[in-house]
This record gives structure tokens, C-alpha cells and sequence, in this order.
């Protein structure tokens, strides 16, 4: 948890093939579970969240191993900073609209 703008900004480019000035939020956590940094592209530059918790961790939402990213919503990311339990989530059916094809 010792990078900055630029170190997170060369993992994001090497390890995940993305562009950290795309808009998307970049979420970084240590091995501990206890560190969260957050990169965010901003009009103007960039965002960097950081996090520590004095006590417990931060969950993590199920993914493959081998894989070294993984896409998850805003509620998602706003629950596990809270420290919410990921697994006992019961989400409501809501309205979401679709895109007809042409």
C-alpha cells in the first residue's frame, strides 16, 4: 500500500489492461484486508481514497483466483466500505431498463 497516483496508475495500465483516465473507479486492497485505496479519473486529474480500518477487514466479493480484476457496481463497493457482509445481502427487485435491438 505504498504507491501513490503514478504507482496505482502503472498497476492499472500493466496488470489489469485498462486506462486509469477512463472513468471507471479503481479499487485496491492489501493482503491484510485492512487498507483500501480507491483511484478515481476526475475531469481535471485524479482521485486517490484511502482507507484503514482499526479493527476487522474488508470483504471481498467471490471471483475467480486466477483472475486479477473484477467488476462490481457502486452499491457493491459503497456496502463493503461500510463493512457490510456481503454474503446476507438480499437485494429488492427494482425496475432497470433495457435497450431494445435493432
Amino acid at each position: 500500500m505504498r504507491k501513490g497516483f503514478n504507482g496505482l496508475c502503472g498497476l492499472v495500465r500493466s496488470q489489469m489492461s485498462g486506462d486509469p483516465t477512463d472513468g471507471k473507479v479503481y479499487i485496491f486492497i492489501n493482503r491484510r484486508r485492512d487498507k483500501m485505496k480507491i483511484l478515481v479519473w476526475e475531469s481535471s486529474g485524479f482521485i486517490l481514497y484511502y482507507k484503514r480500518l482499526e479493527v476487522g477487514t474488508f470483504e471481498w466479493p467471490k471471483h475467480s483466483v486466477e483472475s486479477n480484476k473484477i467488476v462490481i457496481n457502486w452499491e457493491t463497493l459503497v456496502l463493503m466500505f461500510q463493512g457490510i457482509k456481503l454474503t446476507k445481502i438480499q437485494r429488492k427487485k427494482r425496475y432497470k431498463k433495457y435497450l431494445k435491438p435493432m
